[in-house]
């Protein structure tokens, strides 16, 4: 690294490099305005990164050292805040930290815009002037969106489009999911108050006031779908197995993928036998890991395939279908979370869904589905690149192997990356030895190469069985039967009364603190459902089951 700011120095600032001193803090706005001019000029010039230095002078070109956010996790945490305010949601790569002799000097490494996307800070566009900051101009703005114009098929303005063919509910829908996005920014009401045009240019939807294929496909009536012709803008359910069925789904595909959802049978799944340690029960898919599924899917569709999107129904998973090769690397790069795409093939469309909240664009789609599945003990997603142009990408709703669910669990603190690993294991996939070698020194995975198999001897991770159902917390809706139980049949309850029948029942994971705040809690939710009421003071309560309305005759 020392190489590295050896050669900006010689350099000097450039549009792709900035000098500041920081010797104490610096204001995180003026920061996220430099990383949207950076990015934006190194997009303009293809670079592959642009440079934010702190801990040098700017006018002797000296390193003085910098005071900025000694505490590592702090330093760290900027990455967050600037993924927070920039639109769309991208941030450093890197926050480089280089002991020089001149001081401690802070390298923030800052990726280039991705192609047809321009990056704002907080909806303000950015630029340099030479060594100045300055607002992106129009010209510039319109280069970077010009880049994927000619072949982004969501970009495209749809001849005799006009406001009449969009979906009152998803319009609706649309500035609720913006509020909500930008809550810290935008009251709701001053949202919902905003001219259908302003929101929709707002939001990312129109190019010059007109409509495009990605404001049809989001918000568009269901018989506005001719306008995309040839294109099908279709989700398909189809169900396989014992029962046949299908159903088209076309836009607004805003309020569609959870109609789509709301095909798939959902049961509870009993993962465990009834023999080993405690039957846990969960939905067969989540809700979130199947939309974020279909959101991906309708983001890095190619349109010009004219292909629908396709969601098969099997007994025990769920496959997802878009056309188009996955476009930037592989999927095994995001799982991580740690890779940010810098090319979209629809960047028009996908910039809009992230104003709508329906994806983030910083890459952590795979990285939350993994998560998803692993937080219910589940296999992860698999992934088929095998047919050309096409991807194929599986949930599965099922068990593979009981020693894999059993194992996550018991060691619900395991890394992904190990979850991953201990995944292909059971899917007698391969591993590399360096990994294997770490779960086997782990005890978490027995026999030999090629031949692992996830370990059985789960107990020895534990106390044991009767540890482990002391430790497991349950539902809230749990605890509150049993206080609505102990109300009914005794008609009230002082707080006392309340931590004896609760206190012992909570998780022993919990400290007593925690277990004391845990009931003031449910009390609070309770109160506020209006289930219970407070018949005493705040000092000595008297906790009653609130009266049933009276039924009309």
């Amino acid at each position: 690294m020392n190489d590295l700011l050896a050669s900006l120095l010689t350099g000097w600032e450039s549009e792709v490099v900035e000098f500041k001193q920081a010797s104490g803090d610096y204001d995180t706005d003026r920061i996220g305005e430099y990383f949207s001019a950076l990015s934006n000029e190194a997009n303009l010039r293809t670079a592959e990164r642009a440079w934010l230095v702190f801990g040098v002078n700017d006018r002797t070109r000296s390193v003085v050292g910098s005071g900025y956010r000694r505490d590592a996790n702090r330093l760290q945490g900027l990455k967050m805040q600037v993924a927070q305010g920039a639109e769309p949601s991208v941030t450093f790569r890197n926050i480089h930290e280089l002991d020089h002799a001149g001081g401690r000097v802070l390298l923030f490494e800052v990726p280039p815009a991705p192609r047809g996307m321009p990056i704002a800070w907080k909806g303000h566009y950015f630029a340099r002037a030479g060594e100045s900051l300055t607002s992106l101009g129009l010209d510039k703005l319109e280069e970077i969106r010009r880049q994927t114009l000619l072949t982004d098929w969501t970009a495209h303005r749809v001849a005799g489009a006009t406001l009449a063919h969009l979906d009152e509910r998803a319009l609706a829908a649309a500035r609720e999911s913006f509020a909500t996005k930008y809550a810290n920014r935008f009251a709701g009401e001053e949202v919902r108050n905003w001219p259908l045009e302003a929101f929709l240019d707002r939001a990312k939807l129109t190019r010059d006031g007109e409509l495009t294929r990605a404001t049809l496909l989001l918000l568009g009536k269901a018989e506005a779908a001719h306008l995309l012709l040839p294109n099908p803008a279709q989700l398909t359910w189809k169900l396989e197995g014992s029962e046949r069925a299908y159903e088209h789904l076309g836009p607004p595909f805003l309020l569609n993928t959870s109609a789509l959802y709301q095909r798939v049978r959902n049961i509870q799944v009993r993962i465990l036998p009834e023999d080993s340690l405690l039957p846990v029960e969960v939905a067969k898919y989540d809700q979130r890991v199947v939309l974020e599924a279909i959101h991906n899917c309708i983001a890095h569709q190619d349109y010009a395939r004219n292909g629908r999107i396709v969601v098969t129904e099997q007994p025990d998973r769920l496959v997802f279908e878009n056309e188009g090769g996955f476009f930037e690397g592989q999927p095994g790069d995001y799982v991580a979370g740690n890779k940010t795409p810098r090319r979209y093939r629809n960047p028009f469309l996908a910039q809009a869904m992230a104003e709508l909240n329906m994806i983030d664009t910083m890459g952590y789609g795979i990285h939350e589905m993994h998560k998803g599945q692993a937080r219910r003990y589940m296999p992860l997603p698999d992934y088929d690149l095998g047919q050309s142009g096409a991807v194929r990408m599986t949930i599965h709703g099922g068990v593979v192997d009981p020693a894999y669910s059993r194992l996550l669990i018991q060691k619900t603190d395991l890394p992904l990356a190990d979850v991953f690993a201990l995944d292909r294991v059971q899917k007698r996939l391969p591993i590399e030895d360096a990994v294997a070698k770490r779960l086997r020194k782990a005890g978490l995975i027995e026999g030999r190469k090629p031949n692992y198999h996830v370990s059985a001897a789960i107990a020895k991770a534990t106390a044991g069985q009767a540890d482990y159902i002391r430790m497991r917390a349950q539902d809230d809706a749990f605890y509150a039967k049993l206080l609505t139980d102990f109300l009914e049949k005794f008609g009230q309850a002082t707080r006392s009364e309340i931590n004896r029948l609760l206190l012992g029942k909570l998780s022993e994971a919990l400290t007593q603190e925690q277990k004391v705040n845990k009931i003031n809690n449910l009390l609070t939710k309770l109160r506020r459902r209006g289930l219970i009421y407070n018949a005493g003071v705040d000092s000595a309560p008297q906790w009653r089951l609130a009266e049933k309305p009276a039924e009309k005759k």
